[in-house]
């Protein structure tokens, strides 16, 4: 590894300070710099609707709730005469 002039001076500066090799304050002195740089995790939360629910509707079963949507539209259809 190729260190330049000015970088060169300050590790040895801080292994001297701290009384360190060179590749332990090289790898301290990486593992700041990766933490430091590295992104913020930020949480995100979803926005919640209420929801008109039909009784007898289970909303665990969303194939049984297509069905039953299906069902009633097709029933308003044919009371329309459609």
């Amino acid at each position: 590894m190729t260190l330049d002039a000015d970088v060169a001076t300050q590790v040895r500066a801080r292994m001297r300070e701290r009384d360190t090799s060179f590749k332990e304050t090289v790898n301290t002195l990486l593992r700041q710099g990766l933490l430091a740089a590295a992104p913020a995790t930020t949480s995100y939360e979803m926005p919640v609707f209420e929801a008109a629910i039909r009784p007898g509707v289970d909303l665990d079963k969303a194939v049984a709730l297509a069905a039953a949507l299906e069902d009633d539209e097709l029933a308003r259809k044919l009371e329309l005469g459609k």
